[in-house]
């Protein structure tokens, strides 16, 4: 079963334009594990799109497919309408990946100067270096640099030409929080110049503030497609938060409506529901009187991270469209 979610907006913003990307009915297993499970999916231009999954959800193998360095084994990925080879070969594609060295013997500067030589549609080096912030360690050799500074000149090798399409895999691992506000920034700036961005991370606070569309990927299939605010809502619950002025037993507070999860420290409690007003209807019915009420919607990693358990849980149900822990990703 194929998995997509859009809405009226999406379609008729998107309406008439070709896909910059296009997975189509695409499945990848190494061996008898499924990594990648009859995925379908399209990126139009101008997007930031931001991919999440938990370890093994896909992600690697998914943006391996769409560079082709790994091929479907059934369905098609096509870049620009065509094939991703082609379209690399274009200078259509800039790629900044977690795996593969860099030439540890040449300077920062050669290093630019050879990927500025090599695209078809390069930048001036010295233009690509001051965007990617490395003009100050540009006598430096690769191999002295520090984790931070292997990134961004990363950064400045998918950026050494006008491609159209960025993807950057885990692109501000080793970064201190300055490097990582500086390199969105800079991200800001290429999407508002029309650049398709794509971006895996594993820091949800990332993808919130930067990404205008997010895809989270379970167990190699869609599990959500759409803004954060969209993947907020489609979590459910609620946040509610209080004090009570002599502590609660956990029975009379575990049995009121809409409960998802219970955390009790002293008098405080924290309340995860379903139905927030429900819940606090019921709790003025137990005859307890709640102090400093806050009644919040989740944040993108609290959804996250129910949106998949509540998957896992279908999936152990054998709920229909679920899938199954011998599809768990490889990758």
């Amino acid at each position: 079963m194929t998995t997509t979610a859009t809405t009226a907006a999406d379609t008729g913003h998107r309406a008439g334009r070709r896909p910059v990307v296009g997975f189509t009915g695409v499945s990848k297993s190494y061996g008898k594990v499924r990594a990648v499970s009859d995925l379908s999916l399209e990126l139009h231009p101008g997007e930031t799109v931001a991919l999440l999954g938990p370890n093994g959800a896909g992600k690697s193998t998914t943006l391996d497919l769409l560079l082709g360095l790994r091929t479907p084994g059934t369905g098609s990925v096509s870049l620009f309408g065509t094939s991703p080879q082609q379209a690399i070969a274009r200078g259509k594609v800039g790629a900044m990946l977690q795996s593969g060295g860099l030439m540890e013997g040449i300077t920062v500067r050669e290093l630019v100067r050879l990927a500025c030589d090599l695209h078809p549609a390069a930048h001036p080096v010295e233009q690509v270096m001051a965007t990617a912030g490395i003009t100050g360690i540009a006598d430096r050799l690769i191999g002295k640099l520090s984790g931070g500074q292997e990134q961004r000149v990363r950064f400045a090798l998918a950026t050494a030409g006008a491609s159209e399409l960025l993807v950057l895999d885990e692109p501000t691992t080793g970064m201190d929080v300055s490097a990582r506000q500086t390199f969105w920034g800079t991200m800001r700036e290429q999407a508002d110049q029309g650049r398709t961005v794509l971006f895996a991370t594993h820091y949800l606070e990332e993808a919130d503030a930067i990404a205008d569309r997010v895809i989270v990927l379970h167990r190699g299939r869609v599990l959500a497609d759409g803004t954060a605010a969209e993947i907020k809502a489609r979590a459910g619950a609620r946040r509610i938060s209080f004090d009570l002025d002599a502590p609660a037993g956990q029975d009379a507070l575990r049995g009121l409506p809409a409960l998802t999860a219970l955390e009790t420290s002293g008098r405080t409690v924290r309340i995860r529901s379903a139905d927030a007003d429900a819940t606090v209807h019921a709790l003025y019915g137990l005859g307890l009187y709640p102090r400093n009420l806050e009644v919040t919607g989740l944040g993108l990693e609290q959804a996250f991270i129910a949106l998949t358990t509540a998957s896992d849980a279908g999936a152990e149900a054998g709920v229909p469209g679920a899938p199954r822990a011998s599809e768990e990703a490889a990758r």
